[in-house]
């Protein structure tokens, strides 16, 4: 599915940027993938075709392997054209803890930190933090803190995003 470009000036803009490219001078260039037209060109700022969001809440270490390599999956099938939030909360809070209190592999915090600095939104529910005495300072600095996990899921289905849950 192609999403047109809804702005004309921006279109004209890059169709005369495009015209002064001389031909050939892309021809080396590899790992790009070609649009079918102007109008299949993203800028950036575009809002993404694909919106999701995941339900993170068991400490388990194959449950957190297997939900965040999803991600990673739908990060590289979509690249930019994809907006990720995880929302972890009860026992998955721990993922997104400084000094986790039930095993998390190092390996995978860095993982959750490398998707963050690709986009993906991490979100810790402030009832679990309550619960474990944790405070901001608790938790990995991109995450972000709601009130209620399960109220920010929802609302982000509100918003169009897809659930994703195991």
């Amino acid at each position: 599915m192609t999403k047109s470009v809804s702005n004309p000036v921006r279109r004209r803009l890059l169709h005369g940027l495009l015209a002064l490219i001389p031909a050939g001078t892309l021809a080396g260039v590899t790992n790009v993938r070609a649009a079918d037209s102007v109008d299949d060109l993203r800028f950036p700022g575009d809002p993404a075709e694909h919106r999701v969001v995941y339900q993170l809440n068991h400490a388990d270490v194959d449950y957190m392997e297997h939900v965040i390599f999803s991600v990673g999956a739908m990060l590289r099938k979509y690249t930019d054209n994809i907006e990720i939030v995880v929302v972890a909360f009860g026992p998955g809070i721990h993922i997104l803890g400084k000094r986790p209190e039930r095993p998390v592999p190092k390996l995978l915090q860095q993982r959750v930190e490398s998707l963050s600095q690709y986009g993906v939104k991490f979100i810790a529910c402030g009832n679990t933090m309550k619960t474990l005495n944790w405070d901001a300072d608790d938790i990995v600095p991109f995450a972000e803190i709601e009130e209620v996990g399960a109220a920010a899921l929802m609302e982000y289905q509100e918003k169009g995003f897809s659930y994703i849950s195991w």
